[in-house]
Order: structure tokens, then C-alpha cells, then sequence
């Protein structure tokens, strides 16, 4: 899916030129833990909450339970007032703003230990952290924030509008002195657009400045004024201008690199922060080598199978298809959702959506052990196969083609529908 990421309309091209004003406030501008807003302060605040051991989250959207929710508010420089007797993560925006920071930063990631789905912080990815100055930590959530962030990470539906985008196009629409919000409804305008969770980001950011107001019982959060802040305006000039050169055309192969690393807005920012030098990176991307072993699952069986790197995503199909005694004369998809949220879908080429699943090998998908896979298994039927990343084996040579190293119950019947599609299955050693 192409995202709307350089379709900025023009007259928000018009309205947030970067002038001479804006430049010199980005060159005078100090970063600190509360300046130019809290940001810095009440992420930390979260990332402690996280330690030693992490907390336990929702098994489906993998967002905080209710019983952490009003002790981390209480820790937060943001605290708010919201008045609700059993508020969920979203009732509290700034909250879920700043785990939405939490997950497309890389920081955390979700593991299971049992029945339990808990958040956890990355050690690895924590120790960089820490080695960063303010000034690199602010532009790293920045970044992650408005260029890397999904929202299908706050359990919101795939769509075409990034964060940048919504926050731009709500940008527009402030006036110098602001925007007054005189009941629930006037304010329920931005639920969408921005949303709730942006306006607070904005604000933690020191973009705008927010006046809360006294809830109403069983109202939630409510706030009675927006002003948009000078570095804010400096902040959102830039952004239109990082996004202005680019064309929509190019986007879809920005989207296939594999590599995550939180530099894409440093040429336009190190020019007023030479304190800018190091760069958070999740993923180097590029080609992994090695056998990767998956637990591949279908409702009740499952199979252990060993495949090369250097194999498409096409020959690993037939593997899957071949191990579970299905005919594989359909179309397929694969589905991969990294750890920022990004869902890509690679489809058999006779869909025809790019990407195809014939341009892309294994080892390009830059896989971690722990990742799944998703794979969609004859498009009318729809089987969906789990395929759980065990081990990445770089010493074996011996294995050349898919072999099923272990095997468990016996697959479903598969029923034959009336569209097929023909292609040549390879050999697979059993």
C-alpha cells in the first residue's frame, strides 16, 4: 500500500515556508530532558516503567491492561484528569502516544512467556540508546513518530495517511491564535484527524501548546485550547520541505527497503544540529545467509522445515504447500509485520500487486529468530499458515533445498476450488 507520505497540498506548502525567522530559532534552539517540550522527560519515565522484566500487555493489540493505567499517569509530567471508571490505554492520549513511541522506536518488543503477552525493553537497541545526546534521542522519536510510525501498532486499521500527513493537514487549519473548544463535540472533530494520541504527541513535543480542561463524568480527556507554538511551525516547515522533492512514484521502493534506521530527516535538521551525529538503527537490512528453520503451524499440525536463504519466496511456498500434502496449484500471498508495525504483503505474480513474491528471497526479508510469518495459502480458501522463525543456521552448507526436519498431526483435507493457477514445483527432500 502507498501511503499518502508526499502528496503535501500546496497551500500547506504555501503556509509553512522555511524563512529566515524559522532558521535562526531551529540554529538557537537548546534540547534538553524539558526543552523544547517533555517529551525527552516522560519517555524516560515510560522506559523505567518497563524495567527490569517488562509488564504484561493484551494478547490482541498489545497495548498496557487497566491496572498500570492510572499509576503510569500519575508519573507522567502530562498527567491528565479523564474521569472514567474503566478507561482503556486510549482513554489516556498521552499514554498511548508515548507507547506508540515505545513500539516504532524499536525500544520495546512483545514477547510471550506462557499464556502471558508482555512489552519488554530490547537491551540491545536500549544500550545505543542511552549512548545518544538529547539532541539525537528528540529527533530519533521524532522520526520514528511521524516518518516510521503505523497505525495498526495502536490497533487502528491500515491506511493511507502516515502520522506526518494527519499532522500537516491539521497544522493547516491553526490560525495563529489557535483553536477554542467549547464542549466535547468541537474537540471530537480531531479524533480522527489528528487524533487524540497526535495532539498529545505534538504537545509532549513542545510543538503546540494544549490547555486542559475539567472533564465531565464519563466524558474522558478534555481540553479547551490549541496553539500552535514558533517551534512548531519551524519544526513542521522543515518537514514539508524533507517531503516536498519526493515523488509518489518513488515511495513504493522506499517501502521495500529493509533497512530501519531513524536518519531519513537528518539532512534536512544537522544543518542547525551539528550535535546530530549518531543514528539509532534497528535493522542494517541487506541479505541474511544461513538455513532458516520455521515451526510452520496449520490449525492442528505443524511441521519443522528447514529452508535455504537463497531460495524466492515462490520455492518457499511450495515448500509449505508440499510439506502439508496441499496441491499447489494456486495463488498465494505472504504477510510479514516487522517490529515498528509495517505490514508488507508479497503476492504470487499472477495477482499482479507488487511487491511479488518471484522478486524477493528469504534471506532479503532480513528476518530476526522469534519473527512470524504469515502465509495466505490459495486466495479463495484463504489457509493461513503460521511460519514461527526458530533458528537461523549460518554454518550449515550441507542443506540445498527445503528439507521437513520434523513432523506433527495430520493437515486438514484440502477442498479444490474452481480457479487455479499452474506453476512448476521443485523437489522437496523429506
Amino acid at each position: 500500500m502507498i501511503k499518502l507520505f508526499s502528496l503535501i497540498p500546496e497551500q500547506i506548502r504555501d503556509k509553512l515556508p522555511l524563512t529566515e525567522d524559522k532558521k535562526q530559532l531551529l540554529q538557537q534552539q537548546t534540547i534538553s530532558q524539558n526543552t523544547p517540550g517533555r517529551i525527552l522527560r516522560d519517555f524516560q519515565t515510560i522506559l523505567e516503567f518497563l524495567q527490569p522484566d517488562g509488564v504484561e500487555v493484551s494478547s490482541t493489540h498489545h497495548q498496557f491492561s487497566l491496572k498500570y493505567l492510572q499509576q503510569l499517569n500519575s508519573q507522567l509530567s502530562s498527567s491528565i484528569d479523564i474521569n472514567l471508571k474503566r478507561p482503556v490505554q486510549k482513554s489516556y492520549p498521552y499514554i498511548h502516544g508515548l507507547y506508540f513511541l515505545l513500539r516504532t522506536s524499536g525500544l520495546s518488543q512483545v514477547i510471550t512467556e506462557g499464556k502471558k503477552t508482555k512489552l519488554v525493553l530490547d537491551d540491545n537497541i536500549l544500550q545505543i540508546w542511552q549512548g545518544l545526546n538529547p539532541t539525537e534521542q528528540y529527533f530519533t522519536l521524532l522520526e520514528s513518530w511521524l516518518v516510521w510510525g503505523e497505525s495498526e501498532l495502536l490497533g487502528d486499521q491500515r491506511d493511507m495517511f502516515d502520522q506526518a500527513y494527519r499532522c500537516l493537514l491539521f497544522w493547516e487549519q491553526l490560525s495563529v491564535s489557535g483553536l477554542n473548544f467549547s464542549n466535547y463535540s468541537e474537540q471530537d472533530k480531531l479524533v480522527y484527524y489528528p487524533g487524540f494520541h497526535n495532539l498529545a504527541l505534538l504537545h509532549l513535543f513542545g510543538l503546540i501548546e494544549l490547555v486542559s480542561g475539567k472533564p465531565q463524568a464519563a466524558k474522558g480527556w478534555r481540553f479547551t485550547h490549541v496553539k500552535p507554538l514558533p517551534w512548531g511551525n519551524a519544526i513542521m516547515a522543515v518537514l514539508t520541505e524533507s517531503r516536498s522533492n519526493i515523488k509518489v512514484e518513488d515511495y513504493a521502493e522506499i517501502r521495500e527497503d529493509f533497512r530501519i534506521a531513524f536518519d531519513n530527516l537528518k539532512p534536512y535538521f544537522q544543518p542547525y544540529f551539528p550535535e546530530w551525529s549518531q543514528t539509532l538503527v534497528i535493522a542494517k537490512g541487506g541479505f541474511t545467509e544461513g538455513i532458516h528453520i520455521f515451526k510452520v503451524t496449520l490449525q492442528d499440525a505443524w511441521r519443522r522445515i528447514a529452508i535455504p536463504s537463497n531460495l524466492n519466496l515462490d520455492e518457499v511456498a511450495v515448500a509449505i504447500v508440499q510439506a502439508f500434502d496441499f496441491d499447489p496449484e494456486h495463488l498465494y500471498r505472504f504477510i510479514h509485520k516487522d517490529r515498528l508495525g509495517r505490514t508488507r504483503e508479497f503476492n504470487h505474480p499472477f495477482v499482479e500487486i507488487p511487491p511479488n513474491t518471484c522478486d524477493f528471497r528469504l534471506g532479503d526479508l532480513s528476518l530476526e529468530v522469534g519473527n512470524h510469518l504469515q502465509f495466505i495459502f490459495d486466495l479463495l480458501e484463504e489457509w493461513e499458515f503460521d511460519l514461527y522463525l526458530e533458528k537461523i543456521d549460518t554454518d550449515n552448507r550441507k542443506i540445498k533445498q527445503p528439507q521437513v526436519l520434523e513432523s506433527h498431526g495430520q493437515p486438514p483435507e484440502q477442498e479444490e476450488g474452481e480457479w487455479q493457477v499452474y506453476f512448476i514445483e521443485p523437489d522437496l527432500d523429506v
